[in-house]
């Protein structure tokens, strides 16, 4: 029998991880709760849940900072300053947060390194330079009358961040957060929460006292009593359609607004007219990037009939050459997915296939080879309709289901038909199968020729059971404001005189 590999943890994380409310860490109050290294399964450190009374110190103080704080009032000159500043400590720190977020997600430290450290910094740059460029609106049609727009901040935000890419996609919240003049309370996944408190310890630093604040736990516990906090005036959620659904219904009692980024099931489409292999290196990103975790993920590849058989040759013989291991080597392409829960319930899909008459091509197994980790072989599985649980569940790991179509009305509707719509992807160089199927699909974001790209100035958000709004430049400006309108005469206009006696 041969030894199997010993993973080394990428860095040595804090024994306990505690939230943290204006200048003193919360007490807790709940249980600790085990951390563990996705690549050998072993409990690293342990974290502190916030219970509702923890959950109250955190909001009580972004409360204070908002009401009484000089945050809301900054100049755009100082919001500006303190956001640029907060994107040079991530690039500073970016080994750090990055070899903290592989210690905790099993994502590849290579990635986090070259791209989710430097969208995380990006992010605060982007809102600098977004809020440097704000214009105001003025209305003076009404004749004698001037009628001027301003936005104001809305108070204090809730921002939950998913296990799967935990500072990339949390910073895009807090930057915009803060950005528009509000403060915030976030809570990371209790799964994964190394890297974000150590980055709300790095930004405290220069932010004010109680403008961002942490707690952290499960989402029925520290979730549930962040939603329904009273202080709380905003909710932005990203993660599960069934837990998105659970927090807008707690959320509505008090007619709190939220913004949702939950599910996907997206179709990648290709086309007999595609360029073929950069339609197959898309797929294998589409799919298999990010160990397969993202929601955006093309996990339903639908290919023309004329190359399908072709195509799933070519993919099955990429796919079984990809390189499953330590998420620290740079020459690893996938890691270990994020918890052993999660690695049971994507491999559980291969069952389902076959129960549904589909086949399994290729994965489907653990890799049992490297240890204790929770590694899996990536997998694809044909179907015999798009009306297979495999095709219609999102399974959130390195899974792929193929489909074939014989024309483009067929590939939208096959591709429309599913409870999600995040984003679709087309592969054509035939313009007009392309301005087709941009038209036909359903979905918050097409993508043509092209895996993953986000414009931040575009809104990107889903359709149906993808989410409620939409973050981006103008989009999140919208959320995280209030309009406020003033109306004013310009010269003293004659009024009717009310209880004169005349």
């Amino acid at each position: 029998m041969t030894d199997q590999p010993r993973f080394e943890i990428p860095i040595r994380p804090p024994a306990r991880v505690t939230g943290w409310a204006g200048d003193r860490a919360t007490p807790g109050g709940g249980p600790e709760l085990p951390v563990h290294y996705p690549a050998t399964g072993a409990q690293i450190s342990v974290l502190v849940e916030d219970d509702a009374a923890s959950v109250g110190l955190a909001v009580r103080a972004a409360r204070r900072a908002f009401d009484q704080g000089p945050w809301p009032s900054l100049s755009t000159a100082e919001r500006i300053s303190l956001l640029e500043r907060c994107g040079k400590i991530i690039r500073d720190h970016a080994d750090e947060l990055a070899r903290l977020e592989c210690a905790a997600t099993g994502l590849l430290l290579r990635e986090l390194k070259e791209r989710h450290m430097l969208r995380a910094a990006y992010n605060f740059r982007f809102f600098a330079d977004y809020i440097s460029q704000r214009a105001g609106e003025r209305y003076d049609q009404t004749p004698g009358y001037l009628t001027t727009v301003v936005r104001e901040p809305v108070g204090v935000a809730a921002l939950i961040a998913p296990w799967n890419a935990p500072v990339a996609l949390a910073t895009m919240k807090i930057a915009a957060a803060l950005a528009f003049g509000n403060t915030c309370v976030l809570k990371p996944s209790e799964q994964t929460p190394l890297a974000l408190a150590r980055l709300v310890a790095l930004l405290q630093e220069v932010l004010p006292e109680g403008v961002l604040n942490l707690v952290n736990g499960r989402g029925p516990v520290t979730g549930a009593a962040l939603v329904a906090h009273p202080g709380v005036d905003l909710v932005s959620f990203t993660g599960g359609t069934e837990t998105g659904r659970m927090i807008m219904s707690a959320a509505g009692q008090r007619l709190v607004p939220c913004t949702m980024e939950l599910g996907g099931k997206s179709a990648n489409v290709i086309f007999a007219s595609a360029d073929f292999e950069r339609a197959l290196d898309g797929a294998l990103l589409g799919i298999f990037s990010n160990n397969g975790q993202q929601c955006l993920a093309g996990s339903r590849i639908l290919v023309e009939r004329a190359i399908f058989d072709d195509f799933i040759e070519r993919f099955i013989a990429r796919a079984k050459n990809i390189r499953v291991g330590d998420p620290t080597d740079p020459a690893t392409e996938i890691g270990p997915l994020a918890s052993l829960p999660h690695m049971s319930r994507v491999l559980g899909f291969a069952e389902t296939a076959r129960a549904d008459g589909g086949r399994v091509l290729t994965g489907g197994t653990r890799r049992d080879d490297l240890g204790a980790g929770y590694f899996v072989h990536p997998t694809a599985v044909t179907v015999p309709s798009n009306a297979a649980r495999t095709a219609q569940d999102e399974i959130f790991g390195p899974f792929a289901t193929f489909l074939p179509f014989e024309s483009a009305e067929e590939a939208a509707t096959i591709a429309n038909d599913t409870a999600f719509g995040l984003v679709s992807y087309v592969w054509s160089d035939h313009l007009p199968t392309v301005m087709q199927m941009t038209e036909a699909l359903r979905s918050g974001v097409v993508w043509v020729n092209t895996p993953m790209m986000r414009e931040l100035r575009a809104p990107f958000g889903g359709f149906k059971n993808s989410g409620v709004g939409r973050e981006g430049g103008a989009a999140c400006e919208a959320f995280y404001t209030e309009e406020k309108t003033v109306t004013m005469p310009k010269t003293p206009p004659p009024l009717r005189r009310l209880g004169l006696g005349e």
